[in-house]
């Protein structure tokens, strides 16, 4: 990356926890530079890859549930759960859009959902922030507001998008809120990416894995 002010988006659906807590590291980094805030439909992406949510795997939901508790409060992040989960996120993505994907919209509606643990799976449960941002509730549901979210969703897995969030810094991904600071590293030393290791890594052959 020899830009030293590569492009910045944001890719994330507020069904992520992990996303919630990257989202209040973000928001100091917005207020200094530009990020292009992209709600997506994880479950499309999942659906892409041919791979399952962590919280549809057993034991691996326990544990995700667990880590995203133990991340939150190791960063002093008040986190609540939902009342379900996983839980349907299109009424949120959506009304994300219609709002604009403003850094308003995002902390409002993730303060709803991962903050006051409120449901977020339908307009009738989002109207108080609904209100709250003035969106008209047409809107939320128009073929505009839901083609805007599927073109998301689209350029996220032309991007090579695998899992929410992922911060892109140029062409380059960093994938989930415990790489934040290996993204802030790479964001201010952009040179480190390409040493030779580096570089070896990304053309590093796939082995034969042979069973016992």
């Amino acid at each position: 990356m020899s830009d030293p002010q590569p492009a910045l988006r944001w890719y994330f659906d507020f069904i992520s926890p992990f996303s919630y807590l990257q989202w209040r590291k973000l928001r100091s980094i917005a207020r200094e530079r530009s990020i292009a805030l992209v709600p997506v439909a994880f479950g499309a992406i999942l659906a892409a890859h041919g791979n399952k949510g962590p919280a549809e795997i057993p034991g691996k939901r326990e544990f995700t549930y667990r880590h995203v508790l133990w991340q939150a409060r190791r960063e002093g992040a008040e986190l609540r759960f939902p009342p379900a989960h996983p839980f349907n996120p299109l009424a949120a993505l959506r009304l994300c859009v219609a709002a604009g994907n403003t850094p308003e919209a995002v902390d409002a509606i993730f303060d709803w959902i991962w903050t006051q643990g409120q449901a977020g799976d339908s307009i009738e449960a989002l109207s108080p922030v609904v209100a709250a941002l003035g969106v008209d509730i047409g809107a939320i549901g128009s073929d505009q507001t839901k083609s805007a979210l599927r073109a998301n969703t689209e350029s996220a897995l032309l991007a090579g998008v695998f899992g929410v969030p992922t911060l892109s810094i140029g062409n380059e991904l960093f994938w989930g809120n415990d790489a934040h600071d290996f993204a802030l590293d790479a964001l201010q030393h952009p040179d480190w990416l390409e040493d030779p290791e580096m570089q070896r890594l990304k053309q590093l052959p796939v082995g034969v894995q042979r069973r016992a």
